[in-house]
């Protein structure tokens, strides 16, 4: 069974990456300001939730959260990047390594 990454994660890292997209066309063909002033925030805070939510993933490493923080596609990399560690042995934390119990 492969990693599930959050379900915030898996809705904000496309928003980021189509946010991101509507900007740049709108930068290089449309120059409408108020398309701008309208998808220009939410782009940042999708930017800000991708960051944010890969940090807390559990089973990340550091790449995970590294590849988080390119702008645009970023956070589609850091999905692929937790789809691919496979799935998290129950009771562990994969970035020490130790079990998960408190003695």
């Amino acid at each position: 069974m492969p990693h599930r990454a959050g379900r915030l994660l898996r809705i904000s890292a496309p928003v980021e990456l189509a946010t991101l997209a509507a900007l740049l066309v709108n930068l290089g063909l449309l120059h409408l300001p108020a398309l701008a002033s309208a998808v220009g925030p939410v782009h940042g805070c999708a930017y800000l939730i991708v960051i944010i939510t890969a940090a807390r993933e559990n089973g990340r490493d550091r790449t995970v959260v590294a590849l988080s923080a390119v702008p645009g596609i970023g956070g589609v990399l850091a999905l692929r990047r937790l789809d691919a560690q496979g799935p998290i042995p129950s009771g562990t934390n994969r970035t020490s390594g130790e079990s998960g119990c408190v003695s």
